[in-house]
């Protein structure tokens, strides 16, 4: 009986060790913490560019019960963040499939449907109060109707 009570503390406590990180994550789980880049796009159609817009921009303000609601689901700020791996990944040299990838993330949230897409990447800075952007990459433009699903 004395064995069998104990084997399930210890089931009990590892399965506590498991699960109590993943409640509570540690900041050290980041080996470096850094600006992320701000995917913008525009539309190329007939030699007119349009101006650049920010592909998932996150919005304003979140009501109460949304902020309660995006603990559990929140499949929009997932894409986000995805995008943003893709991006730091297009900027450390990883490129043919980060920008395939965002184009085909941002081909699906434009209402665009024809022309050709072309994103670029930002590092937004805070110099002496005013917001400053610095373009670190600049993909090619690219027909909508490749990058579609």
């Amino acid at each position: 009986m004395k064995t069998l009570l104990a084997k399930t503390k210890s089931m009990l406590r590892k399965t506590i060790d498991l699960l109590l990180p993943a409640l509570f994550p540690s900041w050290r789980f980041f080996k470096e913490v850094g600006p992320s880049p701000r995917v913008e796009y525009r539309v190329v159609l007939k030699g007119q560019r349009t101006a650049w817009r920010e592909s998932h921009p996150v919005p304003e303000r979140v009501g109460l019960g949304s902020v309660i609601a995006r603990m559990v689901w929140n499949p929009a700020r997932n894409t986000q963040l995805y995008m943003v791996s893709l991006s730091e990944r297009l900027v450390s040299g990883r490129v043919e499939h980060s920008a395939s990838e965002l184009n085909h993330l941002i081909a699906a949230k434009i209402e665009e449907s024809q022309g050709d897409l072309q994103f670029r990447l930002m590092f937004m800075d805070d110099e002496g109060g005013a917001i400053t952007g610095t373009v670190v990459y600049e993909s090619e433009p690219v027909p909508l109707s490749e990058v579609r699903r």
